[in-house]
């Protein structure tokens, strides 16, 4: 290896510019093969990049400078190498040297550019399409770099000079060369792409938080970019297409960004950013009618929508499709934009050269749902959940699902609406439409299904209905989720409970959940069981279906009359439900709040009649002797049916006859413990005293609240198994999702203007305290649960002392 490293060596030395590019292939050849080239590196700085050289050769070793690291005394070499070449006559050498000056090290940087900004400057007015080239894909990579901003902070001159390059910049997005029109093009669609989604370079000791001053720089560049392009759009189309079509997917970006930034007014809250006193645009920019934005979005519609069905490259129909997607949202946007470039991304699907990209698919056909008309939403309601299902990344998957869910909802709340207002119903609209597909449907009755999908779904329509029914957040702008806020607004503007007759339908379409065997999960059964109590605490099925005469309207007897009936399917049921986990829950939320008083049995011991039903499987669960953790909790199992069995006795006189001679063959029984027992003849008491005093009020009688008290979690150190990590990730996947859809979180671009600028966002670190004043290792540790749907935080603490050992404790506090 020494050998070789002193040929090169040797190579690099000589005049010839044949041996010296041979040189410096063989030393690129070493470096990736993994090498230590440091001492080749050295030469080729000194021998060619400090020393005339060919174009090749200069190409070549900044090539190798790249692929290692240098010391602080050959960067200054290089620098001074970089200033001679940039003088030098051939065009060839001098795009080469400014092809470095992107691997700079920052703190050299500044000081290249003010001693060559001439140079660079008059690169931009060469004759040669190489050097127009190198200098726009250069600088393109370079000035919308952090370490640049910052720069650009303390100095005004290069804040000026900087600001004039970006202006040549997009001056060259019309250059009479196709490869420098195409990277201008990819340049300032990097800058837009950046700004727009706050993705920070690594490069050169980038800051992580921008300052006020760089968000203002940054904010400047960005409008004289998006002024240059409104102005100049039809000519940045007309030159577009002109470009070989490989390159015309670099073009798309730009304009499509600069016009939607002007036609939905964003461009005005940057400018207000930028803090420019000298920009004279912001005036034209507000003084723009309706019209001439609608216009200007509706000519690039028009100049890409050619290329979604005569091109056959799938990145170019996704890249098209995506912004025309995003264009589509502007005031004034048609739904046929939408629809026309949903279905051209929707083809790419079965390409085999575009299969890696499906979750990219699935996402902007999900996001943008909201944006068809309603036809065409439910027509693809059942195809987008088979391919929703095949996605591999969970995150994405549960995003589509949220996107899918809320729209499905919307739209049953739309259609509704529309009904009562005398238009005629379209079909497919209804909830059960989303399960219509042979193979859902088999998977939402099979038992033992081994798909997790079914339990995503299940749990992310209810969790769609929760949020449903909160306050929808203030839209102050424009922006994606317009559309769907007010097809929402719109839709439960009827009436404050509108929004439980989708939630109605879900809880009858999912129904068949109660019976699965899903191998110790219950997040998704807690889920529909949660919304099942919600619903009838709302419509009060403890009272019976009201009546014309108290006052209820039409709809809300039928939507009675349906929860009704379900709960009695629900009572059927039971004997099916196969963990007694899931049947003691289901028996609470059953008892809880069905009509007592409504049932006439034939006779006394009828076994059709669902209150001998739910008193056959309290005594199922509080005799069941297994104590298999993946399908009981049996202390948990057995509290949950006492309580159902005191609060059903308490409120009928039948029901505690039957239930006293299930709680005293129980109280005997060697399956209970001695709490157990005490626990039972409490009960006992409660029940005879009631019995006893039919017509006195009886304190110990509460109102149902509407609470669901169970839940998945555990004590991970006490209770490990599977099922409950696997649940917890669930909830924690879907709660994100739909945090992120139904609540997003603020503009940043909103933030800034209104707020500026504070430390607000910067955690502050934890104080200590010390516990004890010796050095007894005495310390607390705890962790919290929050549920913001039902307003319970549930705080386990794990508590060590000096004389005892660790011990658990968990506290539940409810909003209530």
């Amino acid at each position: 290896m020494d050998i070789l490293f002193a040929q090169i060596q040797a190579d690099l030395r000589s005049n010839d510019a044949l041996r010296q590019s041979g040189a410096l292939l063989q030393a690129l050849q070493q470096s990736a093969a993994g090498r230590d080239i440091s001492v080749i590196a050295k030469s080729a700085v000194e021998e060619i990049v400090a020393s005339p050289a060919s174009a090749v050769s200069k190409k070549l070793a900044f090539d190798l400078i790249r692929s290692t690291r240098l010391t602080p005394d050959l960067w200054e070499i290089v620098c001074v190498g970089v200033h001679k070449d940039l003088e030098f006559p051939d065009p060839d050498v001098t795009a080469a040297a400014v092809s470095i000056l992107a691997a700079i090290p920052s703190y050299r940087l500044g000081k290249l550019i003010n001693e060559c900004h001439q140079q660079i400057s008059s690169c931009f007015d060469s004759a040669s399409d190489n050097l127009r080239f190198s200098i726009t894909e250069t600088l393109g990579c370079i000035l919308a770099r952090d370490d640049l901003v910052t720069l650009c902070e303390n100095n005004i001159n290069l804040l000026d000079r900087v600001s004039n390059w970006w202006n040549r910049v997009a001056q060259n997005m019309l250059d009479k060369s196709d490869t420098v029109s195409k990277v201008a093009f990819e340049s300032v669609g990097k800058l837009f792409q950046e700004f727009e989604s706050k993705k920070m370079s690594r490069l050169a000791g980038d800051k992580l938080v921008d300052t006020e001053n760089s968000v203002a720089i940054r904010s400047n560049w960005i409008s004289s970019m998006v002024d240059f392009v409104w102005k100049k759009r039809n000519a940045l189309m007309s030159r577009s297409l002109v470009l070989p079509v490989e390159s015309f997917r670099a073009t798309v970006y730009p304009l499509v960004y600069a016009v939607k930034s002007v036609a939905s007014g964003s461009i005005e809250m940057i400018k207000k950013l930028s803090m420019s006193s000298k920009n004279t645009s912001v005036g034209a920019a507000s003084d723009l009618g309706n019209a001439e934005r609608f216009v200007g979005a509706s000519d690039v519609v028009s100049h890409l929508a050619p290329f979604l069905a005569s091109s056959l490259d799938p990145a170019l129909i996704f890249e098209v499709g995506i912004n025309m997607l995003y264009l589509a949202d502007v005031p004034g946007g048609k739904p046929e934009w939408a629809s026309t470039s949903m279905i051209a991304i929707l083809t790419l699907w079965d390409r085999q050269e575009y299969s890696s990209a499906r979750e990219s698919i699935v996402r902007a056909v999900v996001t943008n749902l909201h944006l068809l008309d309603l036809s065409m939403q439910v027509s693809l309601f059942k195809r987008l959940l088979l391919m929703v299902r095949n996605l591999r990344a969970e995150s994405d998957r549960m995003h589509a699902l949220a996107c899918i869910c809320r729209t499905a909802l919307c739209v049953d709340l739309f259609a509704k609406e529309s009904v009562r207002r005398g238009q005629k119903p379209l079909a497919g609209t209804d909830i059960a439409s989303l399960f219509e597909d042979a193979s859902l449907k088999d998977d939402l009755n099979s038992v033992t299904s081994k798909s997790l999908f079914r339990e995503e779904l299940v749990a992310m329509l209810v969790e769609s209905c929760f949020q449903l029914s909160l306050p929808l957040p203030e839209q102050k702008s424009s922006g994606m989720e317009s559309r769907v806020i007010g097809a929402l607004a719109y839709g439960t503007g009827y009436g404050a409970l509108n929004w439980t007759e989708p939630a109605l339908e879900v809880v009858e379409v999912c129904r068949p959940c109660v019976k699965w065997d899903c191998d110790g999960r219950t997040y998704a059964i807690d889920c529909y069981l949660k919304l099942l109590v919600r619903l009838c605490h709302i419509y009060d099925t403890r009272g019976g279906v009201k009546r014309v005469k108290d006052g209820a309207s039409q709809d809300q007897i039928l939507n009675e009359t349906r929860l009704q009936n379900l709960q009695r399917e629900l009572v059927k049921d039971l004997h099916e439900v196969n963990t007694p986990r899931i049947c003691s829950r289901l028996l609470w939320a059953i008892s809880e709040h069905i009509d007592l008083e409504g049932l006439d049995p034939l006779l006394a011991d009828d076994p059709e009649d669902p209150l001998n039903i739910i008193i056959s499987n309290i005594h199922k669960v509080l005799f069941n002797i297994d104590s298999s953790a993946s399908s009981t909790n049996r202390l948990q199992d057995v509290q949950a049916v006492l309580l159902c069995a005191q609060r059903l006795g308490s409120r009928n006189a039948r029901a505690g006859h039957l239930l006293t001679k299930e709680l005293e063959e129980f109280r005997g029984n060697p399956a209970a413990d001695s709490v157990n027992k005490h626990q039972c003849r409490l009960m006992l008491q409660r029940i005879k005293y009631v019995s006893g005093h039919a017509d006195d009020k009886w304190a110990g009688v509460s109102e149902a609240r509407g609470d669901y008290p169970f839940s998945h979690h555990k004590l991970t150190v006490q209770f490990y198994d599977a099922s409950a990590a696997q649940d917890r990730k669930l909830e924690g996947l879907i709660h994100k999702a739909v945090l992120e859809l139904w609540r997003p979180d603020p503009n940043e671009l909103i933030q800034l203007v209104t707020k500026g600028i504070d430390s607000s966002s910067i955690k502050v670190p934890p104080n200590a305290f010390t516990l004890t004043g010796s050095s007894d290792p005495c310390y607390v540790e705890g962790y919290r649960l929050t549920d913001p749907n039902d307003g319970r935080i549930t705080l386990h603490l794990k508590v060590r002392l000096p004389v005892f050992s660790y011990f658990w404790c968990c506290f539940v506090f409810g909003s209530k």
